[in-house]
């Protein structure tokens, strides 16, 4: 057996005398930082990168994808499980420089986040593909409701049968097959609707903004007055034309908008997706308040934020649990998880800054009373926002 090194290669090859097939051993230095190798090294010893070659295959580009995933060796899951089941230990080392085994902080919270937000829309389809698969039983009773009214008098058991007869052939024939009980359910129903002549009709949703407010009146009469232009609105409610109050018209407009469900289903969508990124904007200030709150210790503001991200992402991670077993089918209590990650707040400020139980406690609430008026404020600035963008 021997060995030739090409100079024109960016390889090392070995020929073996055996079957005659150049191998490829790995690089001769490292493609990241230039590194020189000797033949043997499995990463680069300057820059840690592994000695791999410069051959991207698809088996090794789908294996870097997963193996943070499915490698229970990788600093995802050396992570993900102590943080979860013991609190405040995580943060507790990594301040304390026992930084290797684990995930950087703000990566791991930006990946747990976005496995969150991807359950919600995936719990949010779910919904809509059950609204599928069975006709709207409000639409099907006004439809009843609508013939009932046209006859002026109660339908007859005769009237009631044929309609039933007739919606149940249309469920049958739908292009989302819609299961049998379900098919039952819905005619019992309409069957009810259509016997109960003096059930009245529900009203349209109001919005309101104040008492009598300027915006109410462009509401009001934008209702009236779908069609009307902004400026035509202005001279008849007796408003100057300028850049406020056009501003606010089209805001009456989307006001008005939101009474149909598929908008007030986009506008939530919107809502949230502004709400995750404000969530990430007011952790560092949230962090404040830890700081002011241990004043006398000694640690950074670093550490607190350290602290804030490895909470917050425990949140996400308990509450991704929530959704996931509501996609499967399971009923689960909320306040049982809310519960949770109170008590997971409490262990890990416990631990982390390694104070007595009542001072704990106290910080505790002082920490959830701070939480609290700034969420309001979050939700506020954040609906604000996304009205005025919508």
């Amino acid at each position: 057996m021997y060995t030739h090194f090409s100079t024109n290669n960016s390889c090392f090859i070995k020929l073996t005398k055996q079957n005659n097939k150049p191998a490829i051993i790995k690089d001769p230095e490292c493609l990241n930082c230039g590194h020189p190798f000797n033949g043997q090294e499995k990463f680069c010893p300057d820059c840690g990168q592994s000695n791999k070659g410069n051959k991207i295959t698809f088996k090794s580009f789908i294996h870097e994808i997963f193996n943070g995933l499915f490698n229970f060796d990788a600093k995802f899951w050396k992570t993900f499980i102590p943080l979860l089941i013991n609190p405040g230990s995580v943060s507790r080392n990594y301040i304390d420089g026992k930084r290797q085994r684990y995930s950087n902080p703000f990566r791991f919270y930006l990946t747990v986040s976005i496995v969150f937000f991807l359950i919600v829309g995936i719990l949010n389809t779910k919904e809509k593909y059950k609204e599928l698969t069975q006709e709207s039983k409000a639409d099907i009773a006004k439809a009843v409701k609508k013939q009932s009214s046209k006859a002026k008098k109660q339908l007859s058991e005769k009237d009631i049968d044929s309609i039933k007869k007739e919606l149940d052939e249309k469920m049958k024939k739908s292009l989302v097959p819609i299961p049998e009980k379900t098919r039952k359910k819905v005619l019992e129903e309409i069957e009810k609707e259509a016997k109960d002549s003096t059930k009245s009709k529900k009203g349209d949703i109001n919005i309101y903004f104040g008492d009598n407010s300027r915006l109410d009146k462009f509401i009001s009469y934008q209702k009236k007055y779908p069609e009307s232009k902004i400026d035509q609105a202005l001279d008849s409610l007796g408003y100057e034309k300028n850049f406020t109050n056009r501003f606010l018209y089209t805001r009456a407009v989307t006001a008005n908008s939101l009474v149909k469900k598929e908008n007030r289903e986009q506008f939530l969508s919107q809502l949230l997706s502004y709400g995750s990124v404000a969530l990430f904007i007011f952790l560092p200030l949230f962090t404040l308040f830890l700081k002011l709150f241990y004043i006398r210790g000694t640690y950074t503001y670093v550490d607190h934020l350290i602290f804030v991200f490895h909470v917050q992402t425990v949140f996400f991670m308990l509450f991704s649990i929530y959704f996931l077993l509501e996609i499967f089918g399971a009923n689960p209590a909320l306040w049982v998880f809310t519960i949770l990650f109170l008590v997971y707040l409490f262990i890990a400020m416990k631990k982390f800054y390694r104070q007595g139980y009542f001072k704990t406690f106290f910080k505790f609430l002082l920490l959830n009373l701070s939480y609290s008026i700034i969420a309001i404020i979050g939700i506020t600035v954040v609906v604000l926002i996304s009205f005025a963008m919508y």
